[in-house]
């Protein structure tokens, strides 16, 4: 197996196989003809014309041969690499024209249907992706035509669980994952310098974007200012991250920072940088893309192959090192009929969501197909691929048709790029043509659904997956509230269920009781990138002023749209008036709610919830509702649509039913109810094709080119190597390299190490390294104060990320964590086991690490669900932890853990802590042999422990390319000690 750092922009998927058909060997060559170079942006906002779509306007087709000098040299590296390809690929053969309507050429591709090989009519959308890419990447040495023949025979090889590995064409970073991701860059140039090396080779291979959106918090809501002063407060609090990030997208060649108040990554990668198809100078293939932020996987709705990895992975990907996986199966999920009246794309994604986590779809690829397809906007399609997080999948992919194309020519995509989406596609059998008969594909397994038979539902209130129908609501609710605590439970005794506490509001007398709901948020790329559910809840907002009804002031609501296109078809229909009316004023243009970024509770709400010990509610249009994640102070969270998020701020309550119960009543005394307020699909549809229009679109990304007025003033450094500074707790240089050598380690096994925690199942990447606010007597605080920072500008965990001192200290910080250990104590403290002393995590953690003791975590099952958090295994590692023995692993974060050289380790079935009576309390030794090719992925390991017991565990090392970098301790050493010696 061979493994190499290349340049190739057109890199899409590697993959290890068996034969290959030597006749596609012999065929001539079709090269020679002249290809033609993308045109250049000259943006006069940036420093050069690379910095912007990587110096290249892919909206448009024209050849502009007289701008390629103004590309980065690392560009025209590409090119000289790409002139090389099709006279080294063994399938030359099949590098075809394709021809322009009218005369010309659209470019040249490698052709699918040219290797006359029935098995590919069969293949699922999403592995013909990966086909393509294997084959134009096919160099007999990184991919070879066994590996090819093996993709092509997928129906055979995916149950194999053979390894592949895969390049993508991009890579997307949002700000709080894309701070750690800058820093290690910066880091790892820092250490090539010191081993000799040329730092320059620290630079990304393929284009690479990051969006500034993690940052806004609501910090003022219902205020028409809202906007700019939270963007002001933004910078304030931000202003060394966002010059840091700023400084890399100088510093670094093919790396595109888009500015602070521009919009959610996802949404602006939908609506804009999203190519669907590459023309890289005169080369057509697919578009890829891997991002360090989970729900990545929205761009699936738009038919490209994208999905979340860890940040560490990401940086190894920029860098041309190969992501190791393996080959999925693909769930095909059948779509028929329509969705009734008053059912939302929400509604359907929660079912979808439920359906797909039932079936069990972890590490899988999902197709969507059918003749309900064509009942789905693009925007919905993308809502439902956009929570493939939350129902486990790799992917939830939505084939490129006639709907993907009208959405590309709404959204600015120039017709003649749409014109050659659309050509190459259908040349290479990647189009679907639903009035067209459909060939059978092969899936691994099938699932179907009636659009028919979704209801208007929430989740929650803890978690994603656990759907509540609408109508259900207040009989869920209660039984939430008797049930012991848990996913489902809050434990209220009996009598204090119906406890209401009065307290001054601004003036007047506020209420409050369990379920009442004290933040309503409009939020999150999953909701906001789609106009049918916004324009729907302006119609709520609408319908509820004429009647006269009014969220209660004391309800903190807030509308972070996940782009500008959002307000100007609000503005359009007339409605964001009406949304203001009801408190739903535009905060800011960002995630805020939905990753944590809710800001404060006023104070008396706030003392009132925690004086009275009050399960206050949280509904918001987002993706995740992990208990602190949201607030504090919310410990029910429910995900809704944005026209439910109105109703229930509307109603000020979760506890109730629409069906029979007033959401207010008007100002002469009639009740409201639910159904008066209600807009219907025709209401809906009627106001999105009037007021969603393609100028909007344009004009919104003409304009996010030019950055705003605070980004534009931030000064840089124009070195190429960045100077730390030790007061820094915004970036702080990590200790990863510090005393690297060019030997890799060697593997490590555990030798008599403490349990440092001992969790039960669902334990998320939040509960590890949390995302929001930073408690106050966290040792994160104590770490801030004593450098003289005043608890109100701490910020959030999120945007510390940039400091390890502070992140080893948030790791296992969240307040809501369960540690066994604790006997049923909720927190984030655990047990010193040597002399009893209970105190925070990290304080334990440094007293095992000065003693020279090894530590090891205990877990359930899906460790590590939840976002694609690469600090959830920094953190770990810092703090001294060595392995992780658990039922099971969320996808990322277990490579998350193997890229930072903790060991994986599984159960075997029907076996956990409990049955095989581990406390947490125990020594424990993993033995490991000496070198790692003795190591084989998936083997058996035996687990001892100092009072007896004997266990058999699964390494969860699933590739050799893992094993490799478990040798080397970790990716990121291995992608240095590689790029010297080559």
């Amino acid at each position: 197996m061979h493994f190499a750092i290349t340049t190739s922009p057109t890199s899409s998927a590697v993959f290890i196989a068996s034969r290959f058909s030597p006749s596609l060997l012999s065929k001539p060559s079709l090269t020679g003809a002249s290809l033609p170079f993308r045109s250049i942006s000259t943006l006069p906002a940036f420093r050069s014309a690379s910095r912007w779509s990587h110096g290249v306007d892919w909206r448009s087709s024209r050849t502009l041969r007289a701008q390629i000098g103004a590309v980065a040299p690392v560009v025209q590296q590409f090119q000289r690499k790409i002139a090389s390809m099709a006279s080294e690929n063994p399938f030359k053969g099949i590098f075809t024209t394709l021809p322009r309507p009218g005369g010309g050429e659209f470019g040249k591709f490698y052709s699918l249907p040219a290797l006359n090989d029935p098995r590919i009519d069969k293949l699922p959308y999403s592995i013909r992706i990966l086909l393509e890419s294997a084959i134009r990447n096919c160099d007999n040495f990184q991919v070879t035509p066994n590996d090819v023949e093996k993709i092509i025979d997928w129906e055979n090889t995916s149950p194999k669980q053979v390894e592949i590995p895969f390049k993508p064409a991009r890579v997307l970073l949002q700000d709080f994952t894309g701070v750690p991701a800058v820093v290690d860059l910066a880091c790892m140039r820092d250490a090539m310098n010191k081993l000799g090396g040329d730092s320059k080779k620290i630079n990304p291979l393929v284009p690479v974007d990051l969006v500034i959106d993690h940052s806004v918090q609501v910090d003022v809501a219902r205020s028409a200012n809202a906007v700019q002063a939270n963007m002001d407060l933004e910078f304030q609090r931000n202003n060394e991250r966002f010059a840091f990030l700023k400084w890399g997208s100088h510093a670094f060649d093919n790396m595109l920072v888009v500015p602070p108040g521009s919009g959610i990554v996802h949404q602006v990668n939908l609506e804009y940088l999203g190519r669907v198809v590459f023309n890289t100078d005169g080369i057509l293939y697919p578009d890829s893309v891997v991002g360090t932020d989970s729900h990545t996987t929205m761009i699936d709705g738009l038919g490209v192959a994208g999905w979340g990895v860890g940040g560490i992975e990401a940086e190894a990907t920029m860098l041309g090192q190969p992501m190791s996986m393996v080959l999925p199966g693909v769930v095909g999920f059948k779509l028929s009929g329509k969705l009734q009246n008053g059912v939302t794309a929400t509604d359907l994604v929660l079912t979808v969501t439920q359906m797909l986590r039932k079936h069990g779809v972890v590490g899988k690829f999902v197709e969507f197909f059918g003749n309900g397809m064509s009942e789905l906007s693009l925007a919905d399609r993308a809502t439902i691929a956009n929570m493939s997080p939350e129902y486990g999948a790799t992917m939830g992919f939505f084939p490129v048709d006639h709907v993907t194309l009208q959405y590309l020519k709404l959204t600015g995509r120039s017709d003649d790029t749409v014109a050659m989406i659309e050509a190459y596609l259908r040349a290479n059998k990647m189009f679907v043509d639903y009035t067209e008969p459909q060939q059978d594909k092969v899936y691994s397994s099938y699932l179907q659904l009636d659009l028919g038979d979704v209801e208007p539902c929430v989740s929650g209130p803890k978690r994603p997956h656990d759907r509540v129908p609408i109508k259900d609501m207040k009989s869920d609710w209660h039984s939430c509230l008797d049930n012991k605590v848990g996913f489902k439970g809050f434990a209220v005794p009996k009598e204090a269920q119906e406890k209401v506490v009065s307290f001054p509001f601004q003036g007047q007398t506020a209420e409050l009781k369990h379920g009442s709901v004290v933040i309503a948020a409009i939020t999150s790329c999953t909701n906001t990138s789609n106009p049918s559910v916004m324009l729907g809840a302006g119609l709520v907002a609408k319908k509820a002023c004429e009647l006269g009804l009014e969220v209660k002031p004391w309800v903190k609501t807030s509308l972070a749209p996940g782009s500008g296109v959002v307000t100007k078809y609000l503005l359009q229909s007339g409605l964001q008036k009406y949304l203001d009316q009801q408190g739903f004023s535009i905060v800011g243009y960002g995630c805020t709610t939905c990753i944590g970024n809710s800001g404060d509770l006023d104070e008396s709400v706030a003392a009132a919830i925690s004086d009275n010990d009050i399960v206050a509610a949280a509904v918001l249009s987002g993706n995740r509702n992990f208990e602190g994640r949201v607030h504090p102070l919310t410990r029910a969270n429910y995900l809704a649509s944005p026209p439910l998020v109105v109703a229930y701020a509307l109603a000020g309550t979760v506890d109730i039913d629409f069906d029979k119960e007033p959401i207010g009543t008007t100002k002469d005394g009639k009740s409201v109810y639910f159904k008066d307020v209600w807009p219907s699909n025709e209401e809906i549809a009627e106001v999105v094709q009037s007021s969603v229009l393609p100028d909007m679109f344009k004009s919104t990304y003409e304009a996010i080119t030019q950055g705003n007025p605070m980004w534009n003033k931030l000064s840089v450094s124009s070195s190429s190597l960045y100077s730390w500074d030790p007061n820094s707790t915004y970036i702080h240089e990590p200790p990863y390299f510090k005393d690297m050598t060019m030997n890799p380690p060697g593997p490590h096994g555990v030798k008599d190490a403490y349990c440092l925690l001992n969790f039960g199942d669902s334990i998320t990447t939040d509960h590890i390294s949390p995302a929001g606010s930073i408690h106050k007597d966290s040792p994160a605080a104590k770490y801030l104060l004593d450098r003289g920072v005043d608890r109100k500008d701490f910020n959030s965990y999120g945007s510390r990320r940039g400091n390890d001192e502070i992140m080893a200290r948030g790791t296992f910080a969240n307040i809501r964590i369960v540690n066994k250990l604790l006997n049923g104590e909720v927190g984030p403290k655990t047990i010193h086991i040597p002399t009893g002393d209970k105190l925070s995590v990290f304080d334990v953690a440094m007293r095992y690490k000065e003693a020279g003791h090894d530590t090891i975590v205990l877990a359930g099952a899906e460790y590590g669900s939840g976002s694609s958090r690469d600090w959830a295994a920094k953190g770990p590692m810092l703090q001294g932890v060595k392995a992780v023995i658990a039922k099971s692993f969320e996808r990322i974060h277990r490579s998350n853990l193997v890229g930072m050289g903790i060991i994986p380790l599984c159960f075997k079935a029907g076996e956990d802590a409990d049955t095989l009576g581990l406390t947490g309390h125990e020594r424990y030794t993993i033995d490991l042999p000496a070198k790692v090719s003795d190591i084989k992925p998936g083997q058996d390991v035996t687990v001892t422990t100092d009072d007896g017991k004997s266990f058999t565990c699964t390494i969860r090392f699933d590739t050799q390319v893992e094993l490799t970098y478990f040798d080397h301790g970790g990716i990121l050493p291995y992608v240095i000690r590689n790029l010297i010696k080559k």
